[in-house]
């Protein structure tokens, strides 16, 4: 059976590749594509490379064009999905690609996003360790109604260090992450730091000192591993690639831990899982190596001399990390194949 697909914010860049994703989807048919100012154009004028697609016209994102479709995925300003989501009917699943629904604590929220709190959803990363008895994610969203995707560096710092917080090879005191991030996964905005002017030639560091949003969700995502009060220093830096994120994330490790058993821990925490891959030991990946895919690789290493655990995963911001996570979930909730309409193979060069 086909079911039916509405895409609210389709003329942005998450709802582009939601939209470029699902058009190849075989459980899924694309019936109405929504925006805001951009509500009247044809889509093609916005998502021009999504030739199969062309006969649609963007729509204004209002609930009740949003209403009667089996799935209805938004791609909407944080703020305005839980707007929309609550007068959506509870038998419609409702997958959040913003921010509104990721945080289960109103303070978080509060303290990093301001307005009004929706409450939180299931979360969209299958593959994250939730449980002291290393269960995943994916048993939480199995016949869910509401999903709220990740936020595309949350989830790749979270799927960087769980392993290791679950195992309790590293310290979840004094974490650092740094990040090499493309500006797609800030959207459209027209703004001077995302222009090819500002950011061609150079690498510009934004958020810095513990205000990038992303903080709570991932100390959150720790928590489920197992941390108790993780502590993180995490620092996004833009770099002139279109799209990708290379997450460089360090932790001391525990007394007596060797590198082969940190390889081990990583690769057993991932051993099964379709989309996320621990690379051999001394391997360490780049983000054309995931470019245009769900893929996640990761490379892990002890540095024996810092007495900390380094990891390094790329990731597609705007597939794994948003579009991606957000239809491997949808997957998963509706019981479809998880792996369906999604491909591990990248682009290149």
């Amino acid at each position: 059976m086909t079911l039916s697909v509405a895409v609210a914010g389709a003329s942005g860049y998450a709802g582009g590749e939601l939209l470029r994703i699902l058009a190849d989807h075989p459980d899924f048919e694309i019936r109405t594509v929504t925006a805001h100012n951009n509500a009247g154009h044809p889509l093609a004028a916005h998502q021009p490379h999504l030739r199969s697609l062309a006969h649609l016209t963007l729509s204004e994102s209002t609930p009740e064009t949003l209403a009667g479709h089996d799935v209805v995925f938004l791609a909407l300003p944080h703020g305005r999905s839980g707007e929309v989501a609550a007068q959506l009917a509870a038998d419609t699943l409702v997958v959040d690609a913003g921010a509104d629904h990721r945080l289960e604590d109103p303070a978080d929220w509060a303290a990093f996003y301001g307005g009004e709190y929706y409450g939180s959803w299931a979360y969209g990363v299958p593959e994250l360790i939730v449980g002291p008895d290393g269960a995943k994610q994916r048993a939480n969203l199995a016949g869910a109604k509401r999903i709220a995707a990740p936020g595309c560096n949350a989830s790749a710092v979270s799927l960087s260090l769980a392993p290791g917080i679950h195992a309790g090879v590293i310290e979840e005191e004094d974490i650092v992450s740094v990040l090499a991030v493309g500006p797609s996964g800030a959207g459209k905005s027209l703004k001077t730091m995302y222009l090819a002017s500002e950011i061609l030639g150079s690498a510009n560091p934004y958020a810095v000192g513990g205000t990038h949003r992303h903080i709570p969700e991932i100390q959150q995502n720790l928590r489920k591993a197992g941390a108790t009060e993780p502590t993180l220093s995490f620092t996004p830096v833009l770099v002139p690639m279109s799209r990708g994120i290379l997450a460089t994330s360090t932790a001391r490790v525990k007394p007596g831990v060797t590198a082969a058993q940190v390889q081990e821990v990583w690769e057993a925490a991932y051993a099964d899982e379709p989309f996320v891959h621990v690379l051999p030991a001394g391997s360490v990946p780049r983000t054309a190596d995931v470019l245009g895919s769900n893929s996640v690789l990761v490379g892990v290493a002890l540095d024996q001399a810092a007495g900390r655990v380094v990891t390094v995963l790329a990731i597609d911001n705007l597939y794994k990390g948003t579009a991606g996570a957000a239809i491997q979930s949808a997957n998963l909730a509706l019981g479809l194949a998880e792996t369906a309409g999604l491909s591990v193979n990248g682009v290149a060069p």
